[in-house]
């Protein structure tokens, strides 16, 4: 039990750390943001858990091709706040294109037989 809450805990703060540095300055913020962070949480959680190089090294090659088309988001997002759309309607449009991008991926890449 204990490890699984610490598990949360560093994740937490990690996601606190990028909102408050974004405060003080978006650049910081976004190069916090923008490391692979939650990736490489995820990996080492993953091979505390399982001891497995096999399962990291498949979630490694499924994140770099579900990162493509995450990048969506974050091109959209900022264009529509600059066209004057309000945030709640701009993330949600982001999201649901972003979402979109996500299963056209995932079919392209079972039609070229990638395993992702």
């Amino acid at each position: 039990m204990w490890y699984y809450l610490l598990k949360v805990a560093l994740t937490a703060v990690l996601v606190v750390a990028v909102s408050e540095m974004s405060k003080r300055s978006s650049l910081l913020g976004g190069v916090l943001a923008s490391l692979p962070l939650v990736s490489y949480l995820g990996m080492i959680w993953l091979y505390i858990d399982t001891g497995s190089t096999a399962k990291v090294s498949e979630l490694s090659r499924s994140i770099f091709w579900l990162v493509l088309p995450s990048l969506s988001f974050f091109l959209l997002l900022p264009w529509l706040l600059k066209k004057g759309m309000g945030f709640g309607a701009s993330f949600g449009i982001s999201t649901v294109v972003m979402i979109g991008f996500y299963l056209a991926m995932v079919v392209c890449l079972k039609k070229l037989g990638i395993q992702a």
